[in-house]
């Protein structure tokens, strides 16, 4: 369900109460894990956490980099962690550490699918979400960008 909300709060204030309560404790856990430098703003229907294009606006798109995003959908809710999208190593190790939390692993390429929020390691994901700073991140993108050039 893509959100038309031009404000993160009037993104919060059209969820229904239970789903508002949800996204409301991931949020805090993804700006509580954050690194300095990435700008929270809704993007893609999204709430999404990206690099800022005066910070690097040599996007494949002309988009900002997306790092995180937050969304609730029709079936269920989802963080999206692109820190563990491009990087083999990075989500086999996230896999492993979600497994041993033995919550459902309900993990797609970035996303992570939740019904609730005991179906959520929301302590891994505050890790995940806290192990790139904008700089590493950009590089890391870059890289990836020409390997595919």
């Amino acid at each position: 369900m893509k959100s038309a909300a031009t404000t993160v709060e009037q993104y919060l204030t059209e969820l229904p109460p239970e789903r508002r309560e949800a996204i409301g404790v991931v949020r805090r856990t993804i700006l509580a894990n954050l690194p300095p430098g990435y700008e929270e703003v809704m993007n893609w229907g999204m709430i999404t956490y990206q690099v800022p294009l005066e910070r690097y606006p040599d996007t494949y798109n002309r988009q900002p980099l997306l790092y995180v995003a937050l969304a609730s959908q029709k079936n269920y809710m989802t963080v999206y962690l692109m820190g563990i999208y491009d990087d083999a190593g990075t989500a086999d190790e996230f896999e492993a550490a979600y497994r041993a939390t033995g919550k459902r692993y309900d993990v797609g390429k970035s996303c992570v699918r939740f019904r609730t929020l005991d179906d959520l390691p929301l302590e891994l994901i505050g890790e995940t979400i806290g192990r790139e700073d904008v700089a590493a991140f950009i590089a890391r993108q870059k890289a990836v960008r020409s390997q595919r050039t």
